[in-house]
């Protein structure tokens, strides 16, 4: 596994509280990945953006896409604190005609969570587990580990609903990426949730930040990557 991490100071006119300079990615990190068909067809583009607040962090991620069944547009915004524990996730989606907002607010002491629907949605509350991470956060969660040489346990991970997540490591190989060989680890997340499994396969490179080079996200249609842009 890929070891030591030296993160760059963030800039000085935002600088994060201490506990968040162990990230291995820089504050305003943008990666922009191409979305492709198995057959390796071209079908959008994704970005993750990490930004550093007073409180920790703002992740964001965004989708378009163009199926051959429907258009994808989708936004999430994740606010977590310096540890990493979810604060707050807003979620827009839109898969052809289906289209709705949410709101997941996480009280981490008291350990509850509420979730509201927008545009004359109801409101829920459910319990949540010690330092809960959102989808999102948990990307950048497992980065900051890998980047530690760790492996993270098995762990829920609330996307709505609540998801066990194993990790695992496989192997170390080259990849192309960014339009040259790059040194990678392959690492496995298998996701277990009330309605689904999954089984996500990623392509990290061995630098400091960590960072994915491929996602590969298995659906229905079939198995979607998302690649590392230059």
């Amino acid at each position: 596994m890929a070891g030591v991490v030296f993160a760059a100071p963030p800039p000085a006119e935002a600088a994060p509280p201490p506990d968040a300079q162990a990230a291995p990615w820089v504050d305003g990190e943008v990666l922009v990945y191409e979305i492709t068909w198995p057959s390796g067809l071209s079908l959008g583009e994704a970005h993750f953006r990490a930004k550093a607040t007073q409180n920790g962090w703002l992740f964001e991620h965004d989708i378009a896409a163009s199926l051959p069944t429907m258009e994808i547009r989708d936004e999430y915004r994740a606010q977590a604190d310096t540890n990493l524990c979810s604060l707050k996730l807003d979620k827009k989606v839109k898969h052809g005609k289906t289209k709705y907002e949410e709101a997941i607010t996480y009280d981490q002491r008291a350990r509850r969570a509420k979730r509201r629907t927008l545009s004359g949605g109801g409101e829920n509350e459910f319990d949540i587990p010690s330092c809960v991470r959102d989808g999102l956060t948990y990307l950048y969660y497992l980065r900051q580990e890998l980047g530690s040489g760790s492996i993270p346990p098995p762990d829920d991970v609330n996307f709505g609903a609540q998801y066990q997540v194993v990790i695992s490591y496989t192997q170390s190989l080259d990849v192309e990426a960014r339009g040259e060989t790059v040194r990678a680890d392959r690492i496995l997340a298998e996701l277990d949730g009330p309605a689904s499994q999954r089984s996500i396969e990623m392509f990290v490179a061995q630098d400091a930040a960590r960072t994915p080079l491929i996602i590969r996200i298995p659906f229905d249609l079939g198995t979607f990557s998302l690649k590392l842009l230059p």
